[in-house]
């Protein structure tokens, strides 16, 4: 059987239900007050402590490493309103709850949709002020999040941000002096190396399971297939320690009990552990935490080429003489790589002294960039390596950063938007518009009556072609003013008003 073949019966179960698109800014959390800093500095102040180095040996026993993250992973209660339709996007992930768990746990409660429903999960204390990672799965489409700490003290949760392209999720409780994770170097990790997984399966607390390192730059194409992203980053390190439902969000350690990933996923026939799971290593964990915590949006930086995975007959055809690397086949007008002196037939084999091995390798170290930094890149080209610096830009081929104030208006409308296509334009008889997609924790989901599937054509008098549109006119609104949102519903014809205060 190909790869392909393979690939193809290869069940990619999201471990645990939830909800959002993340609420920036609520209950009034500062993030000018919030550092995140590596070991060795003031452990007065909020930080993340990163060790140096990952282990080699594997111990006699676990339980030095088990006794020192247990106290740091919470189980996580995602609530989902029952008064709010499921849009089409978390309908596809309905679909994959009903396929791998037979129509039980998370697929069966968005279906319904007749009482609140209510999804579980894991997730990691990395500050101790509360600060807490998961996936962002495990609380997507939320209304509430609780937070059980290992104490089993409850507490409230506030969704700081998501990022639907790495599958991770920052929450916020409002505790002090918590117990909070060392972050291991997930670069260094291993294969064959002893890890384990703790996390709350099956709603069972403070579970430990070990094994080994299978793989690492894993991509399984599954955030794509289950979320329509196709900016998606995955670069899993496989493992074979047990992991099944409610897992979702816990930690993966390694022997000295430091977090080298956040488990995310199962291959699975069953939507039971089948012998392999996922984990988003902590080198991109550590970017997106950061991003949300100081800007509230991941800040996303591109090369700027189109490229495929150099294989056995992709070489053959170029002439080239090398079997491992990403192929530049276009080189994007104005980009990052075109500046740098990258050209088509160039193949890249290193990055930041990074060896290329395919898209899960290159998708990584670009992931933990911003735009504006630099990377070092290390080619071949006619059969020659040459080694050139780029300066990595956004999608907008400029290197600003998303403004904290920016990130913070719009975020906290809690809601993903689509850009109508002409064939939709001219069904509806309207020359512009923006469609709600999808609602999650946020303004229009909490004071106003919008439903996914409503066309927005206009914000307070002003014409929407664009999301852009949408976010120009709510930062040129003074705090306090009234907003107000005009549109349709595809299928109920008459313009519709909905308003709030800034």
């Amino acid at each position: 059987m190909n790869k392909k073949g393979f690939l193809s019966l290869l069940l990619v179960a999201l471990l645990a239900s939830g909800v959002t698109l993340g609420v920036y800014k609520l209950a009034g959390f500062d993030r000018n007050e919030i550092i995140l800093q590596e070991a060795g500095e003031d452990e007065n102040l909020p930080q993340v402590r990163f060790a140096k180095g990952g282990n080699s040996n594997a111990p006699a026993d676990f339980t030095q490493a088990a006794a020192k993250a247990t106290p740091m992973v919470v189980h996580i209660i995602s609530t989902q309103s029952a008064n709010r339709r499921s849009s089409r996007g978390n309908q596809r992930m309905d679909d994959l709850f009903r396929e791998f768990f037979g129509g039980r746990g998370g697929g069966e409660g968005f279906r319904r949709r007749s009482r609140p429903a209510q999804s579980s999960g894991s997730g990691v204390i990395v500050t101790k002020d509360g600060y807490i990672v998961t996936n962002n799965h495990v609380i997507d489409n939320s209304s509430k999040v609780e937070v059980i700490l290992n104490n089993k003290k409850t507490y409230d949760a506030t969704v700081v941000g998501t990022d639907p392209s790495t599958d991770l999720a920052l929450l916020k409780i409002n505790a002090k002096n918590l117990p909070a994770i060392v972050f291991g170097n997930s670069d260094k990790v291993k294969v064959g190396e002893w890890v384990l997984a703790v996390g709350n399966p099956f709603n069972l607390e403070s579970t430990v399971t070990a094994g080994i390192v299978s793989a690492k730059g894993r991509s399984l194409n599954m955030l794509q297939r289950g979320a329509g992203n196709l900016s998606a980053i995955e670069s899993f390190i496989q493992t074979d320690a047990a992991v099944n439902p409610g897992n979702s969000g816990g930690a993966l350690i390694n022997t000295k009990g430091e977090l080298i990933g956040i488990n995310t996923a199962i291959a699975t026939r069953t939507g039971s552990f089948a012998g392999y799971s996922f984990a988003v290593p902590t080198s991109i964990v550590r970017k997106v935490m950061k991003d949300l915590v100081e800007f509230g949006t991941v800040q996303r930086a591109v090369l700027g080429i189109q490229f495929g995975e150099i294989n056995r007959q992709l070489a053959k055809e170029r002439g080239l003489n090398i079997t491992e690397g990403i192929y530049v086949g276009k080189v994007v007008e104005g980009g990052s790589a075109e500046a740098a002196g990258i050209k088509e037939g160039d193949v890249i084999i290193e990055m930041d002294g990074k060896k290329i091995k395919g898209s899960p390798d290159l998708l990584e170290v670009i992931g933990r960039k911003r735009p504006g930094d630099k990377a070092e890149v290390k080619l071949s080209r006619d059969g020659k390596i040459k080694t050139l610096t780029v300066k990595l830009k956004n999608r907008d081929g400029n290197e600003k950063i998303v403004k904290r104030e920016s990130a913070a208006t719009f975020s906290s409308l809690g809601a993903e938007f689509k850009e109508l296509t002409n064939d939709e334009k001219k069904q509806l008889d309207i020359d512009g518009g923006v469609k709600v997609s999808k609602l999650n924790a946020g303004t229009l989901r909490t004071r106003t009556e919008i439903e996914p599937g409503f066309v927005i054509t206009e914000v307070n008098g002003r014409k929407v072609k664009s999301v852009d549109d949408i976010k120009r006119t709510l930062n040129n609104t003074e705090k306090g003013k009234l907003i107000t949102i005009g549109g349709l519903y595809p299928n109920d014809p008459g313009q519709r008003y909905y308003a709030f205060k800034k």
